[in-house]
Formats: C-alpha cells, sequence, structure tokens
C-alpha cells in the first residue's frame, strides 16, 4: 500500500516540475515574450524627448492583435499609393518649421531611386523634378517648385492654391483635370520643436513673408498682431517667447494641418476658445489620417520605411537619427517644460494621436510583409511539389512506355521465331 501511495503521489509532482521547466524554457527571466494584457513595443510615452535610438520593429503578430487606443480602422491603416510618375499624380509635401522638414526635403529630390532623377545644381536652392518624358514636376515642395503657395504654406493654403498653381505650371500635353495630391508631411515632438522654434527665432528668424492666406485673404493686424516692433525678434528670452498669446509657434502643427476655414480664420471673436480648439484637433487628425504619408522626426528610419511602403519609390541611402539637435541642447525646468505644454495642449494631443496611428501603421506594414513572405513561400513549395509530382508522373509515362515498347519488340520477336519454325 506504501509503494502505491508513493506511485500516485510522483505523478503530479513530476507533472508540476515538467510544466515548470518547460514554462521557464518558453519564458525565460527578462522576457517580454510572455506578456498579458495590451502591451506594445512601440514607445507611446506622452511627451517623449529627442531620440538617440528607435525601438525594436514591431514584428510579432500579437501585437499587431492589440487594439489601438484610438480605434483605428484597416483603411486608416492601409496606406499604398499606386503613384504614377509618369502619369498627373504629384506629391505635396505640407512643411511644418522645426520639423525636420527641410532635411526630408533634400532627400526627396536628391536621394531617391527614380528613372529621371532630379537635376540639382550647385548654387541653386531649387532642383527639377521632371517626370519621364515631360517637362512637368512631379513633386511640390520647397526644393522643387520653390514657395508657390507662399513661405511654409498649411494645409489650407496649400489645398486651395496647388491645384491652380500646377496647372499654371503645366506644358500643353498635361490634362488640367484628373490629377491626384498626395500630401505628406512631418511631425516633431511638441515641446521639442517649441523650444527648436524658439531658439530660430532667437537667432534672427522671422518667416514675416509667410501670406496665411485663408478664406481668399491674410489675417489683419487685429486677428494676428505681431509679438515684437522691431525688424526680428533676435536675442528674445524663452519667458518672453512664451508671453506672447498671438505667438504662431503655439499649436503650430494642429493649426497648419487643421482647415483654418472652420473655425473663421485668424478671426478669434467667432466663437469661444473651447470649440475654436476641439474643431482645430479634430480637423487636423481628420486631416493627417487622410494624408497619403506622415512621419516623424524622432523615428527617421521608421519613417523611410513607411514612405517608401506607400509610394513605391525607394531611397538610395538610408535615414540617419541626427540627435544632436538645439533643442536637445536646451535644458528647461518642469515648471517651464509644463508651461511649454500648456500653450501646445493642442499640439500635445494630435501627437500622441500620430505616435499611435505612426505605430500601428508600422506594424500593419510588418504585417503584411510577413503575409506576403508567407505566401511567397507557400507558393514556391507549391510550385516545387507540383513540379516533383510532374517529374514523377513523368517517369511513369516513360516507364510505362518503355514496358509497352518491351512488349510489343517481345511479340514480334516470338511472332518471327514461331514463323521461321514453320518454315
Amino acid at each position: 500500500m506504501d509503494d502505491k501511495s508513493n506511485k500516485l503521489l510522483l505523478v503530479p509532482v513530476l507533472t508540476v516540475l515538467f510544466v515548470m521547466i518547460g514554462y521557464q524554457y518558453i519564458c525565460p527571466a527578462g522576457s517580454t515574450s510572455c506578456r498579458f494584457g495590451n502591451g506594445e513595443s512601440f514607445p507611446l510615452s506622452k511627451y517623449p524627448s529627442d531620440v538617440n535610438t528607435e525601438s525594436p520593429d514591431p514584428d510579432e503578430d500579437a501585437s499587431f492583435r492589440f487594439q489601438s487606443k484610438f480605434n483605428f480602422t484597416r483603411d486608416d491603416l492601409e496606406r499604398h499609393v499606386d503613384f504614377d510618375i509618369k502619369g498627373n499624380d504629384v506629391i505635396v509635401f505640407l512643411h511644418i518649421q522645426k520639423t525636420g522638414g527641410t532635411t526630408f526635403g533634400r532627400h526627396l529630390v536628391r536621394n531617391i531611386h527614380l528613372e529621371r532623377p532630379c537635376d540639382c545644381r550647385s548654387g541653386q536652392k531649387k532642383c527639377t523634378c521632371h517626370r519621364p518624358g515631360k517637362a512637368e514636376s512631379w513633386l511640390f515642395s520647397r526644393f522643387s517648385t520653390g514657395w508657390s503657395c507662399g513661405l511654409h504654406a498649411d494645409w489650407t493654403e496649400l489645398t486651395n492654391c496647388v491645384p491652380a498653381v500646377m496647372n499654371k505650371k503645366q506644358k500643353k500635353d498635361a490634362p488640367l483635370n484628373g490629377r491626384n495630391f498626395y500630401y505628406i508631411t512631418l511631425l516633431r515632438d511638441p515641446v521639442s520643436r517649441y523650444l527648436s522654434e524658439w531658439k530660430h527665432v532667437q537667432r534672427g528668424a522671422t518667416w514675416k513673408t509667410a501670406l496665411h492666406m485663408c478664406d481668399g485673404r491674410p489675417p489683419t493686424p487685429d486677428e494676428l498682431p505681431a509679438c515684437y516692433s522691431s525688424e526680428d525678434w533676435t536675442g528674445v528670452s524663452l519667458e518672453d517667447f512664451m508671453a506672447c498669446p498671438s505667438n504662431l509657434a503655439n499649436n503650430r502643427q494642429t493649426r497648419m494641418l487643421a482647415d483654418l476655414s472652420l473655425v473663421g480664420c485668424y478671426n478669434l471673436s467667432s466663437m469661444s476658445e473651447e470649440r475654436r480648439a476641439e474643431l482645430l484637433l479634430s480637423s487636423a487628425k481628420r486631416n493627417l489620417r487622410r494624408m497619403a504619408f506622415f512621419g516623424l522626426t524622432e523615428f527617421q528610419r521608421k519613417t523611410q520605411f513607411l514612405f517608401e511602403r506607400t509610394f513605391g519609390l525607394h531611397f538610395i541611402a538610408a535615414f540617419t537619427q541626427i540627435n544632436g539637435t538645439r533643442a536637445a541642447g536646451v535644458t528647461v525646468g518642469t515648471s517651464t517644460r509644463r508651461r511649454i505644454e500648456e500653450l501646445n495642449a493642442l499640439d500635445v494631443q494630435l501627437y500622441e494621436y500620430a505616435t499611435e496611428l505612426f505605430s500601428r501603421r508600422v506594424q500593419y506594414c510588418h504585417h503584411q510583409e510577413r503575409q506576403e513572405e508567407r505566401k511567397r513561400k507557400r507558393e514556391q513549395r507549391r510550385r516545387t511539389k507540383q513540379q516533383k509530382a510532374s517529374q514523377i508522373q513523368q517517369q511513369e509515362d516513360d516507364e510505362r512506355k518503355d514496358a509497352e515498347e518491351e512488349t510489343e519488340l517481345t511479340g514480334v520477336t516470338e511472332d518471327y521465331s514461331s514463323q521461321v519454325v514453320r518454315w
């Protein structure tokens, strides 16, 4: 009885030990492969600082199945454009100040594999980016067409200006209608972008020639008062920069991506501040979501990956992550940072939305690539199997023919032998 009881106790003990050893093998200490819950490998911190290194690409199918905070649809994530560079398609780059747009703009004209590369001549800021076989530009940007719709034109200005400008620039062989305009832009962490703009203005930048056109007219001085009375704002302190209520650096990304016609343009008295902020943010999110492509300054390689995947155009040299920005060299206290976040509350919300959408699109693209690779391998295995089956069938047919020929030859020989005997 004792031996039998010991054997009965030994079975569950060994089972428990086997499960524990198996769990340690599958989920070793420190591993993130066995997390339970809604975890993501992509950093979604609300206020990320300048990024020195990028997070690993999300290569797990499980991460793709996690629900998004903003409940993006498949249409929001699917961003493949059948860009016809030989036809009438145009890429329009909405360049927001201090988001890395100058570097990205140079990539567009100097760093893409093209049948007809852009003609960039020494000493000239603009390049000629014509379609193959046509004297017509496929790119609307600072370094191709110049500031044709105004200095750092926003979404409101571009959407009302670009079609007319392109039709005016077109040659006789280009149709008036039927163009596809694919808008693209870059976004940046709001605090870093704000500090970078302050440093730029402190050095003498003004952007005074910007038009700010909306509903057919620029804003009046009362609608958009100047923050300084001299030629520029050189040497401005951060405190004075933040103190100007009409400073366009505040929530710049949201304003430049929104349809300003929805809020009465620059007329702040047309509705309450709360309603205006609500409409601006909603419009900016909608326009960003519907754009063909947007990238994030903090994630250069993923930005390159998404652009190439979206348009089917490939860069010659890989993007690099620039760490030593002027904003990175600025140290601000907790209270100052909090004040900047308050002044850019809409941009903070927009950037959180953009970061999540960017993350989901990266994951979706990797998910599609894995599916395509699996499909390719299945197709390859199927073809290999068919080839082997065909070879086996051919071998069987050859053996059958040989047997039939041998039988036929044997019959002829026997018939001849019988004839000889008869003779």
